[in-house]
């Protein structure tokens, strides 16, 4: 039984042009963690990630929901998770903040996460582990489908997942090689030319076969020229993204991502504003064959939805830390395996949660093991941290989610 919680509001300063991107100049990497102590001595821990200011205010949030799990079983919460998610996500004053995004969602995601890591704890396996070992019934009884009955019932997400279960013995060879990573850290924003093509070397000597500039300058050729310098040193056999950060208006980005053409971007992220479907799709549709990602600052399963049905997505970058936690992730990832398109989660949070997602995605639902983001600059502060090799992430085997924060285990 939940006896107790704790809401704690964690904030990292990172070193130098670190984390840097068109829209956020001088990040600081932040937790609003939250932690549900069990009557068994077990702690199960969650976060949601914001870049500084605010955060508190999605601690206070996230305390609000915790408080409503004390006295709870987490077996017991877990085999109708879907039911109470829904009942938190629409609660009668917090649902007029968002509703489904903002702080509220960010502090649920908080909440759910913790959740999700005392579970496996109990059970005594890593995340990735208790998620295989489920039966579709049981996943889904975690999912809150709700607004999306036009495109995905309960009946329907619970045949998806037991159509993969005669292969997926199949992929589970993923366990022992490890799932592909990606390395975004070569070309931060701020990152002179000299440091991008320093970095790119380093990442293609670690084994890394893919990698990420962060674009959407005020002067387009500085993006076009770095790009350019990335494809020079990577070559033409590994696959080099582009994330601008929602920096550019509509036509700004159908003009400059054209442009990129010369380069052969695998895809460029998050072009315009995150909210306009619309506008992704005329994007999509005026620089084919050039695709699209986005996702890292897609709220909830509503809009991941819209995109889905419009076409304009070829990535989906759900985020377990920025939707309402691993449950509507789950939910978005069915959803994209319905329209076979690939989900590449964000990794605002170091890969340490999302390591585990992708291994579900890949084994109990049949998703494509493209790779994984990876972003190493917090891995210090983790009591369980990432381990990559050759490129690659390996597969953790601690009980849990690997989420456990070093400063917060000694207080």
């Amino acid at each position: 039984m939940i006896k107790n919680i704790e809401v704690d509001d964690v904030r990292y300063a990172l070193d130098g042009s670190a984390g840097s991107d068109a829209i956020h100049t001088n990040p600081v990497y932040s937790y609003a963690v939250t932690r549900l102590f069990d009557d068994s001595g077990l702690t199960g821990t969650g976060f949601a990630f914001t870049l500084g200011e605010g955060n508190d205010l999605v601690c206070k949030a996230a305390h609000y929901y915790a408080g409503k799990l004390v006295g709870k079983d987490i077996e017991e919460t877990m085999a109708d998770f879907g039911r109470l998610f829904n009942q938190l996500s629409n609660d009668q004053q917090f649902r007029w903040l968002g509703p489904h995004k903002g702080v509220v969602h960010l502090a649920l995601a908080s909440v759910t996460n913790a959740c999700y890591d005392l579970w496996a704890k109990k059970r005594g396996v890593p995340l990735w582990k208790l998620l295989n070992d489920l039966s579709p019934e049981q996943i889904v009884a975690t999912l809150d489908l709700s607004y999306l009955e036009d495109e995905l019932t309960h009946a329907q997400a619970i045949q998806m997942l037991t159509d993969q279960r005669s292969t997926s013995h199949q992929r589970e060879n993923i366990l022992q090689t490890g799932y592909p990573g990606y390395d975004t850290s070569i070309g931060w924003f701020n990152y002179s030319d000299e440091k991008v093509r320093e970095n790119c070397k380093k990442a293609l000597e670690e084994g890394f076969t893919a990698m990420k500039l962060k674009v959407g300058s005020v002067d387009p050729e500085r993006d076009i020229r770095r790009a350019h310098i990335v494809r020079e040193i990577a070559g033409d056999n590994v696959k080099v993204m582009l994330d601008a950060n929602q920096q550019w208006n509509l036509p700004q980005a159908i003009s400059i991502c054209n442009k990129f053409k010369s380069m052969n971007p695998y895809w460029i992220e998050e072009p315009t504003h995150p909210d306009d479907v619309l506008a992704h799709k005329t994007l999509a549709n005026a620089v084919a064959p050039v695709k699209l990602a986005l996702g890292e600052h897609v709220p909830n399963k509503i809009i991941f939805k819209n995109y889905l049905q419009t076409g304009c997505a070829s990535f989906i970058q759900v985020d377990a830390v920025r939707v309402g936690g691993v449950s509507e992730f789950i939910t978005v990832s069915l959803l994209c395996k319905k329209y076979g398109v690939p989900v590449v989660p964000h990794v605002g949070d170091m890969g340490q949660l999302h390591q585990h997602l992708v291994l579900f995605n890949h084994i109990s639902m049949g998703h494509e093991a493209l790779f994984l983001e990876h972003i190493p600059h917090l891995q210090q502060h983790f009591v369980n941290p990432v381990h990559i090799s050759n490129g690659v992430y390996i597969t953790p085997q601690e009980p849990g989610s690997s989420c456990d924060l070093i400063a917060l285990s000694q207080k």
